[in-house]
Protein backbone atom coordinates (compact mmCIF):
# COMPACT_ATOMS: atom_id res chain seq x y z
CA UNK A 1 0.00 0.00 0.00
CA UNK A 2 2.29 2.72 -1.33
CA UNK A 3 1.58 6.06 -2.97
CA UNK A 4 4.28 8.33 -4.38
CA UNK A 5 3.66 11.95 -5.37
CA UNK A 6 6.07 14.39 -6.97
CA UNK A 7 6.37 18.03 -5.95
CA UNK A 8 7.28 19.61 -9.28
CA UNK A 9 9.85 22.31 -8.58
CA UNK A 10 12.35 21.63 -11.35
CA UNK A 11 15.77 20.68 -10.05
CA UNK A 12 14.48 21.09 -6.48
CA UNK A 13 11.53 18.75 -6.96
CA UNK A 14 11.11 15.82 -4.59
CA UNK A 15 8.99 12.78 -3.84
CA UNK A 16 6.42 12.31 -1.10
CA UNK A 17 6.13 8.60 -0.29
CA UNK A 18 2.99 7.62 1.66
CA UNK A 19 2.07 4.31 3.29
CA UNK A 20 2.56 2.03 6.29
CA UNK A 21 5.95 0.59 7.26
CA UNK A 22 8.15 3.31 5.78
CA UNK A 23 10.36 3.66 8.87
CA UNK A 24 11.61 0.13 8.27
CA UNK A 25 12.43 1.09 4.66
CA UNK A 26 13.91 4.51 5.44
CA UNK A 27 17.45 3.47 4.58
CA UNK A 28 16.48 2.31 1.10
CA UNK A 29 14.77 5.62 0.35
CA UNK A 30 17.41 7.89 1.90
CA UNK A 31 20.58 6.05 0.73
CA UNK A 32 20.49 7.52 -2.83
CA UNK A 33 20.74 11.03 -1.31
CA UNK A 34 23.89 10.33 0.69
CA UNK A 35 27.51 10.93 -0.20
CA UNK A 36 28.59 9.24 3.05
CA UNK A 37 26.43 6.74 4.95
CA UNK A 38 25.64 8.93 7.93
CA UNK A 39 22.68 11.14 8.89
CA UNK A 40 21.93 13.50 11.77
CA UNK A 41 18.40 13.17 13.15
CA UNK A 42 16.51 15.88 15.02
CA UNK A 43 13.47 14.65 16.93
CA UNK A 44 11.63 15.24 20.20
CA UNK A 45 11.66 13.19 23.39
CA UNK A 46 8.15 11.79 22.92
CA UNK A 47 8.72 10.69 19.31
CA UNK A 48 12.20 9.36 20.13
CA UNK A 49 10.79 6.99 22.74
CA UNK A 50 8.27 5.64 20.23
CA UNK A 51 10.02 5.60 16.87
CA UNK A 52 13.74 6.43 16.99
CA UNK A 53 14.94 2.83 17.27
CA UNK A 54 12.72 1.76 14.37
CA UNK A 55 14.30 4.49 12.25
CA UNK A 56 17.80 3.45 13.41
CA UNK A 57 17.09 -0.13 12.34
CA UNK A 58 15.64 1.00 9.03
CA UNK A 59 18.76 3.04 8.29
CA UNK A 60 21.13 0.34 9.56
CA UNK A 61 19.60 -2.12 7.08
CA UNK A 62 21.35 -0.05 4.39
CA UNK A 63 24.51 0.47 6.44
CA UNK A 64 23.65 4.06 7.36
CA UNK A 65 24.94 5.37 10.69
CA UNK A 66 22.66 7.68 12.68
CA UNK A 67 23.35 10.32 15.34
CA UNK A 68 20.37 11.96 17.02
CA UNK A 69 19.27 14.81 19.27
CA UNK A 70 15.91 14.67 21.05
CA UNK A 71 14.51 18.08 21.97
CA UNK A 72 11.66 18.65 24.45
CA UNK A 73 8.22 17.97 22.99
CA UNK A 74 5.75 20.82 22.49
CA UNK A 75 5.23 24.12 20.70
CA UNK A 76 7.52 25.98 23.14
CA UNK A 77 10.47 24.12 21.58
CA UNK A 78 9.91 26.06 18.36
CA UNK A 79 11.84 29.13 19.51
CA UNK A 80 15.34 30.60 19.67
CA UNK A 81 16.77 28.56 22.60
CA UNK A 82 16.11 25.09 21.14
CA UNK A 83 16.85 26.28 17.59
CA UNK A 84 20.27 27.48 18.75
CA UNK A 85 20.80 24.20 20.58
CA UNK A 86 19.95 22.22 17.43
CA UNK A 87 22.27 24.24 15.16
CA UNK A 88 25.19 24.02 17.61
CA UNK A 89 24.62 20.26 17.96
CA UNK A 90 24.64 19.79 14.18
CA UNK A 91 27.93 21.69 14.03
CA UNK A 92 29.28 19.56 16.90
CA UNK A 93 28.44 16.49 14.79
CA UNK A 94 30.50 18.00 11.95
CA UNK A 95 27.57 17.88 9.55
CA UNK A 96 28.90 18.83 6.13
CA UNK A 97 27.17 20.70 3.34
CA UNK A 98 26.78 17.47 1.36
CA UNK A 99 25.17 15.64 4.31
CA UNK A 100 21.49 15.15 5.11
CA UNK A 101 19.59 16.22 8.23
CA UNK A 102 16.50 14.14 9.09
CA UNK A 103 13.46 15.64 10.84
CA UNK A 104 11.63 12.88 12.71
CA UNK A 105 8.54 14.28 14.40
CA UNK A 106 5.54 16.52 14.06
CA UNK A 107 5.28 20.04 12.73
CA UNK A 108 7.39 21.62 15.47
CA UNK A 109 10.40 19.40 14.75
CA UNK A 110 9.89 19.60 10.98
CA UNK A 111 9.77 23.40 11.02
CA UNK A 112 12.72 23.78 13.39
CA UNK A 113 14.91 21.14 11.74
CA UNK A 114 14.16 22.49 8.28
CA UNK A 115 15.10 26.01 9.35
CA UNK A 116 18.27 24.71 11.01
CA UNK A 117 19.18 22.90 7.77
CA UNK A 118 18.48 26.04 5.74
CA UNK A 119 21.04 28.13 7.63
CA UNK A 120 23.62 25.45 8.51
CA UNK A 121 26.65 26.05 6.27
CA UNK A 122 24.29 28.24 4.18
CA UNK A 123 22.06 25.30 3.42
CA UNK A 124 22.18 21.52 3.74
CA UNK A 125 19.57 19.06 2.50
CA UNK A 126 17.01 17.57 4.83
CA UNK A 127 14.47 14.76 4.81
CA UNK A 128 11.07 15.03 6.46
CA UNK A 129 9.75 11.95 8.28
CA UNK A 130 6.51 13.36 9.74
CA UNK A 131 5.00 11.39 12.62
CA UNK A 132 1.74 13.31 13.15
CA UNK A 133 -1.26 13.55 10.84
CA UNK A 134 -0.90 17.33 10.80
CA UNK A 135 2.72 17.12 9.67
CA UNK A 136 2.03 14.41 7.09
CA UNK A 137 -0.67 16.41 5.32
CA UNK A 138 0.68 19.92 5.76
CA UNK A 139 3.87 21.10 7.42
CA UNK A 140 6.23 18.46 5.97
CA UNK A 141 5.36 19.44 2.39
CA UNK A 142 6.15 22.74 0.71
CA UNK A 143 9.38 23.96 2.25
CA UNK A 144 8.08 26.43 4.83
CA UNK A 145 10.40 26.28 7.83
CA UNK A 146 10.73 28.52 10.85
CA UNK A 147 10.33 29.28 14.52
CA UNK A 148 8.09 31.43 16.72
CA UNK A 149 9.12 34.59 18.55
CA UNK A 150 7.43 36.73 21.19
CA UNK A 151 5.96 38.71 18.27
CA UNK A 152 4.05 35.75 16.87
CA UNK A 153 4.07 32.39 15.14
CA UNK A 154 6.42 31.50 12.26
CA UNK A 155 7.73 35.05 11.88
CA UNK A 156 11.37 33.93 11.48
CA UNK A 157 12.18 31.27 8.93
CA UNK A 158 13.03 30.38 5.36
CA UNK A 159 11.66 28.59 2.34
CA UNK A 160 13.82 25.45 2.20
CA UNK A 161 12.39 22.45 0.37
CA UNK A 162 13.06 18.94 1.68
CA UNK A 163 14.88 16.42 -0.49
CA UNK A 164 12.31 13.72 0.37
CA UNK A 165 9.20 13.22 2.51
CA UNK A 166 8.44 9.79 4.02
CA UNK A 167 4.91 9.73 5.46
CA UNK A 168 4.65 6.44 7.37
CA UNK A 169 0.91 6.14 8.04
CA UNK A 170 1.39 3.26 10.49
CA UNK A 171 2.97 5.63 13.07
CA UNK A 172 -0.33 7.56 13.26
CA UNK A 173 -1.62 4.72 15.45
CA UNK A 174 0.66 5.94 18.25
CA UNK A 175 -1.02 9.36 18.40
CA UNK A 176 -3.38 10.28 21.21
CA UNK A 177 -6.91 10.79 19.85
CA UNK A 178 -6.76 14.54 20.48
CA UNK A 179 -3.48 14.89 18.57
CA UNK A 180 -4.82 12.84 15.66
CA UNK A 181 -7.98 14.96 15.45
CA UNK A 182 -5.94 18.15 15.61
CA UNK A 183 -4.26 16.98 12.41
CA UNK A 184 -7.68 16.37 10.91
CA UNK A 185 -8.23 20.13 11.10
CA UNK A 186 -5.67 20.48 8.30
CA UNK A 187 -7.14 17.59 6.30
CA UNK A 188 -10.63 19.08 6.24
CA UNK A 189 -9.11 22.45 5.29
CA UNK A 190 -8.14 21.04 1.88
CA UNK A 191 -11.72 20.09 1.07
CA UNK A 192 -12.98 23.47 2.23
CA UNK A 193 -10.47 25.49 0.25
CA UNK A 194 -10.52 23.75 -3.11
CA UNK A 195 -12.22 20.37 -3.42
CA UNK A 196 -15.89 20.07 -2.47
CA UNK A 197 -15.89 16.40 -3.54
CA UNK A 198 -13.09 15.70 -1.05
CA UNK A 199 -15.14 17.36 1.69
CA UNK A 200 -18.11 15.13 0.72
CA UNK A 201 -15.76 12.11 0.93
CA UNK A 202 -14.54 13.20 4.37
CA UNK A 203 -18.11 13.55 5.63
CA UNK A 204 -18.63 9.89 4.65
CA UNK A 205 -15.19 8.52 5.61
CA UNK A 206 -14.03 10.73 8.50
CA UNK A 207 -15.09 8.21 11.16
CA UNK A 208 -13.13 5.41 9.39
CA UNK A 209 -10.12 7.70 9.24
CA UNK A 210 -10.33 8.31 12.99
CA UNK A 211 -10.88 4.63 13.81
CA UNK A 212 -7.68 3.54 12.03
CA UNK A 213 -8.76 2.28 8.59
CA UNK A 214 -5.34 2.25 6.88
CA UNK A 215 -6.63 2.48 3.31
CA UNK A 216 -8.72 5.53 4.23
CA UNK A 217 -5.78 7.11 6.05
CA UNK A 218 -3.49 6.63 3.06
CA UNK A 219 -6.16 8.06 0.72
CA UNK A 220 -6.73 11.12 2.93
CA UNK A 221 -3.01 11.85 3.30
CA UNK A 222 -2.50 11.36 -0.45
CA UNK A 223 -5.29 13.75 -1.49
CA UNK A 224 -4.17 16.37 1.03
CA UNK A 225 -0.57 16.17 -0.19
CA UNK A 226 -1.69 16.24 -3.83
CA UNK A 227 -3.54 19.48 -3.26
CA UNK A 228 -0.68 21.06 -1.36
CA UNK A 229 1.91 19.91 -3.93
CA UNK A 230 -0.13 21.40 -6.78
CA UNK A 231 -0.44 24.76 -5.01
CA UNK A 232 3.24 24.84 -3.97
CA UNK A 233 4.33 24.06 -7.54
CA UNK A 234 2.29 27.07 -8.76
CA UNK A 235 3.34 29.45 -6.00
CA UNK A 236 6.31 28.31 -3.94
CA UNK A 237 6.90 31.51 -1.93
CA UNK A 238 3.29 32.54 -1.31
CA UNK A 239 2.90 35.40 -3.75
CA UNK A 240 -0.61 34.32 -4.74
CA UNK A 241 -2.42 30.95 -4.67
CA UNK A 242 -0.37 29.48 -1.82
CA UNK A 243 -2.05 31.87 0.60
CA UNK A 244 -5.18 29.70 0.16
CA UNK A 245 -3.45 27.12 2.36
CA UNK A 246 -3.89 29.59 5.22
CA UNK A 247 -7.65 29.09 5.34
CA UNK A 248 -8.53 29.18 9.03
CA UNK A 249 -5.02 30.28 10.03
CA UNK A 250 -5.61 34.03 10.39
CA UNK A 251 -8.10 33.39 13.18
CA UNK A 252 -6.31 30.23 14.34
CA UNK A 253 -2.88 31.83 14.85
CA UNK A 254 -4.43 34.63 16.90
CA UNK A 255 -6.18 32.07 19.11
CA UNK A 256 -2.92 30.14 19.53
CA UNK A 257 -1.16 33.34 20.59
CA UNK A 258 -4.03 34.15 22.97
CA UNK A 259 -3.61 30.76 24.65
CA UNK A 260 0.18 31.07 24.86
CA UNK A 261 0.91 28.35 22.27
CA UNK A 262 -0.01 25.91 25.02
CA UNK A 263 -1.89 22.62 25.34
CA UNK A 264 -5.07 24.68 25.77
CA UNK A 265 -5.28 24.86 21.99
CA UNK A 266 -3.35 22.71 19.52
CA UNK A 267 -2.50 24.16 16.10
CA UNK A 268 -4.94 21.97 14.17
CA UNK A 269 -7.69 22.80 16.67
CA UNK A 270 -7.06 26.49 16.05
CA UNK A 271 -7.25 25.87 12.30
CA UNK A 272 -10.57 24.04 12.65
CA UNK A 273 -12.10 26.84 14.73
CA UNK A 274 -10.58 29.34 12.31
CA UNK A 275 -12.18 27.60 9.32
CA UNK A 276 -15.58 27.77 11.03
CA UNK A 277 -15.05 31.50 11.72
CA UNK A 278 -13.88 32.13 8.14
CA UNK A 279 -17.06 30.56 6.79
CA UNK A 280 -19.12 32.53 9.32
CA UNK A 281 -17.48 35.74 8.10
CA UNK A 282 -18.01 34.70 4.47
CA UNK A 283 -21.71 34.09 5.12
CA UNK A 284 -22.12 37.49 6.82
CA UNK A 285 -20.52 39.10 3.76
CA UNK A 286 -23.06 37.31 1.56
CA UNK A 287 -20.35 35.32 -0.20
CA UNK A 288 -21.58 31.82 0.61
CA UNK A 289 -24.85 30.20 1.58
CA UNK A 290 -25.96 30.56 5.19
CA UNK A 291 -26.00 26.75 5.40
CA UNK A 292 -22.25 26.40 4.69
CA UNK A 293 -20.94 27.49 8.12
CA UNK A 294 -23.45 25.14 9.76
CA UNK A 295 -22.32 22.24 7.56
CA UNK A 296 -18.67 22.91 8.38
CA UNK A 297 -19.40 23.05 12.11
CA UNK A 298 -21.60 19.94 11.98
CA UNK A 299 -18.84 17.85 10.38
CA UNK A 300 -16.17 19.05 12.81
CA UNK A 301 -18.55 18.40 15.71
CA UNK A 302 -19.32 14.90 14.36
CA UNK A 303 -15.57 14.20 14.38
CA UNK A 304 -15.34 15.23 18.03
CA UNK A 305 -13.30 18.35 17.37
CA UNK A 306 -13.19 21.82 18.86
CA UNK A 307 -15.43 24.03 16.74
CA UNK A 308 -16.17 27.29 18.55
CA UNK A 309 -14.45 29.70 20.94
CA UNK A 310 -16.54 28.22 23.75
CA UNK A 311 -14.61 24.96 23.26
CA UNK A 312 -11.39 26.66 24.41
CA UNK A 313 -10.88 26.40 28.17
CA UNK A 314 -9.85 29.43 30.20
CA UNK A 315 -9.95 33.16 29.50
CA UNK A 316 -9.56 34.73 26.09
CA UNK A 317 -8.94 38.36 25.11
CA UNK A 318 -11.91 40.45 24.01
CA UNK A 319 -12.60 41.08 20.31
CA UNK A 320 -10.20 44.06 20.25
CA UNK A 321 -7.48 41.93 21.82
CA UNK A 322 -7.95 39.15 19.28
CA UNK A 323 -7.89 41.67 16.42
CA UNK A 324 -4.61 43.06 17.75
CA UNK A 325 -3.13 39.56 17.70
CA UNK A 326 -4.40 39.03 14.15
CA UNK A 327 -2.61 42.23 13.09
CA UNK A 328 0.73 40.53 13.88
CA UNK A 329 -0.01 37.84 11.31
CA UNK A 330 2.59 37.47 8.56
CA UNK A 331 -0.21 37.74 6.00
CA UNK A 332 -0.45 41.49 6.67
CA UNK A 333 0.43 43.49 3.54
CA UNK A 334 0.63 47.28 3.44
CA UNK A 335 -0.95 47.31 6.88
CA UNK A 336 -3.97 45.33 5.65
CA UNK A 337 -4.78 41.86 6.91
CA UNK A 338 -5.50 39.33 4.16
CA UNK A 339 -8.32 36.88 4.79
CA UNK A 340 -9.02 33.59 3.09
CA UNK A 341 -12.78 33.54 2.62
CA UNK A 342 -15.09 31.26 0.62
CA UNK A 343 -17.86 31.54 -1.95
CA UNK A 344 -18.88 28.03 -0.91
CA UNK A 345 -17.33 24.76 0.23
CA UNK A 346 -14.32 24.14 -2.03
CA UNK A 347 -14.27 27.75 -3.29
CA UNK A 348 -11.79 29.73 -1.20
CA UNK A 349 -10.14 32.98 -2.29
CA UNK A 350 -7.81 35.60 -0.83
CA UNK A 351 -8.90 39.16 -0.08
CA UNK A 352 -7.86 42.18 1.98
CA UNK A 353 -11.21 43.87 1.39
CA UNK A 354 -12.95 42.92 4.63
CA UNK A 355 -14.59 45.55 6.85
CA UNK A 356 -12.80 45.73 10.20
CA UNK A 357 -16.12 46.23 12.00
CA UNK A 358 -17.57 43.01 10.59
CA UNK A 359 -14.57 40.94 11.73
CA UNK A 360 -14.96 42.55 15.16
CA UNK A 361 -18.66 41.62 15.19
CA UNK A 362 -17.96 37.98 14.28
CA UNK A 363 -15.40 37.70 17.08
CA UNK A 364 -17.58 39.51 19.61
CA UNK A 365 -20.53 37.25 18.79
CA UNK A 366 -18.38 34.13 19.14
CA UNK A 367 -17.09 35.38 22.49
CA UNK A 368 -20.60 36.13 23.75
CA UNK A 369 -21.55 32.49 23.14
CA UNK A 370 -18.81 31.24 25.49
Amino acid sequence: MRETLRVELGARGYDIVIGPGLLAEAGRHIAPLLRRKRVAVLTDETVAALHLEALREGLAAEGIEMVSLALPAGESTKGWPQFTRAVEWLLDQKVERSDVVVALGGGVIGDLAGFAASVLRRGVRFVQIPTSLLAQVDSSVGGKTGINTRHGKNLVGAFHQPALVLADTSVLGSLAPRDFLAGYGEVVKYGLLGDAAFFDWLEANGPKLASGDMAVRVAAVKRSCEMKAEIVARDETEQGDRALLNLGHTFGHALEAATGYSARLLHGEGVAIGCALAFELSAKLGLCAQEDPSRVRAHLRDMGMKVDLKDIEGDLPDADGLLALMAQDKKVQDGKLRFILARGIGQAFVTADVPHALVHNVLAEALRER
